[in-house]
């Protein structure tokens, strides 16, 4: 049986796409996990290798990304296009494809343009490309079922890209990190650009929670080092891997979204996987959208050490694009199950109790069809022999 894994990763002092390369490979991600992937994705040579270096005397593993000179300006449709075409194993696609949507939806939410159209100028350039992929297959390959994000040093002062002069956090990091905890960064550090495009989405598309690290066992510790080594703060992203120890799982949460472009009869399966992914609960309510567009919110109980697998579930058997959580307090009655017997068949009920006493009792419906096949009687018939069964809990006979 596989073990549950988690990983910390130490965003303190900036994020990028190297430097979370760099992490996995000091790690002890094979460097050939991440060439393979990017292999099969970006038709120009790119080559990864790696060396230890110091950043404020701290030993750290650069990644250095070797591309050949390319006048492509690729857009998001164009990087799809790549990913769905690739040789990939279909987490590491499935991974991909949610890092490059997230920054497509937010440079066109910052641009007010159409994410397919979006140009990504350094984004779309091959080292980002191979930064997005080779995370994604040594993530993959980690096998983790937790990701810990600590809060995201974001850097001061002015930053200049494709779009000229810009303050820092530039528009699509701030529109990146909208709703998750994120500072300026460590004392000392100078005033410049500290988390870019590319390890904002990253890290916000891997993060299945935010803050400290957990209570966990460290097997492997890997540091990414970034290009710089600036004087008073050490130009590192940590990544520590191991298991989890002695820690209450979170509260539950409500995975909700708003989608108007399914074909309904598509809506059974998606609940079905849903549940099958370990959600509590999973439902539909109609509602009507601007424009008067009919649509459903799709509502998703779960808790929080299986929230992860359930977002993968979601955006793999849906149109949606977004989600939107909130951690919910909840209340639940003492519950055991007991069986009762209708014409020698066996049925399961649900007992449930509030302070010791029990409030009710209700037969399992699959139980009951079962039954009801088996005894070639009405479901509804036997329905009522187990509900008049299950009243001598009440009674305590």
């Amino acid at each position: 049986m596989k073990h549950p894994m988690t990983t910390w990763v130490d965003a303190s002092s900036g994020a990028s796409g190297d430097m979370l390369l760099g992490a996995l490979a000091g790690g002890g991600v094979p460097l050939d996990v991440l060439q393979a992937a990017v292999d099969a994705v970006v038709p120009e040579p790119v080559r990864f290798h790696v060396e230890q270096v110091s950043r404020n005397g701290f030993a750290a593993t650069r990644c250095h990304v070797e591309v050949a000179d390319s006048v492509h300006h690729r857009t998001w449709r164009d990087i799809r296009v790549l990913l769905e075409r690739a040789d990939l194993a279909e987490e590491v696609r499935e991974l991909a494809e949610r890092v490059f949507e997230r920054l497509a939806v937010a440079e066109a939410t910052v641009h007010g343009s159409d994410p397919l159209d979006v140009s990504f100028h350094e984004v779309g350039a091959l080292d980002a490309i191979a930064d997005v992929v080779g995370v994604a297959a040594g993530f993959v390959h980690l096998g983790l079922d937790e990701v810990v994000v600590s809060p995201v040093a974001v850097g001061s002062g002015t930053v200049t890209g494709a779009h000229g002069s810009m303050p820092v956090p530039p528009p699509a990091v701030a529109e990146l990190l909208r709703g998750v905890p994120s500072y300026a960064g460590p004392p000392g550090a100078p005033a410049r650009e500290l988390c870019t495009p590319t390890g904002a989405a990253l890290l916000t598309t891997l993060a299945t929670a935010w803050g400290p690290q957990p209570a966990m066992t460290t097997e492997a510790i890997g540091i990414g080092a970034g290009g710089r080594d600036p004087q008073g703060h050490a130009n590192v992203l940590r990544l520590f891997t191991g298991t989890p120890s002695g820690r209450a799982a979170g509260p539950p949460l409500l995975v909700e979204t708003n989608v108007d472009d399914l074909d309904p009869r598509v809506w059974p399966a998606v609940i079905a996987a849903l549940l099958e992914a370990g959600a509590s609960d999973a439902w539909l309510t109609p509602i009507l959208m601007k424009k008067g567009r009919p649509a459903h919110t799709l509502s998703v109980l779960v808790v929080a050490d299986r929230a992860d697998d359930v977002r993968t579930a979601i955006f793999r058997h849906t149109s949606t694009i977004g989600l939107r959580e909130q951690p919910l307090g909840k209340h639940a009655l003492d519950r055991e199950m007991v069986a009762v017997d209708v014409d020698g068949q066996p049925v399961a009920v649900k007992l449930a109790r509030h302070h010791g006493v029990l409030v009710n009792a209700q037969p399992e419906y699959d139980d009951v069809a079962r039954a009801a096949a088996a005894l070639g009687r009405p479901v509804s018939d036997v329905l009522a022999d187990a509900v008049a069964a299950s009243r001598r809990f009440f009674t305590g006979e």
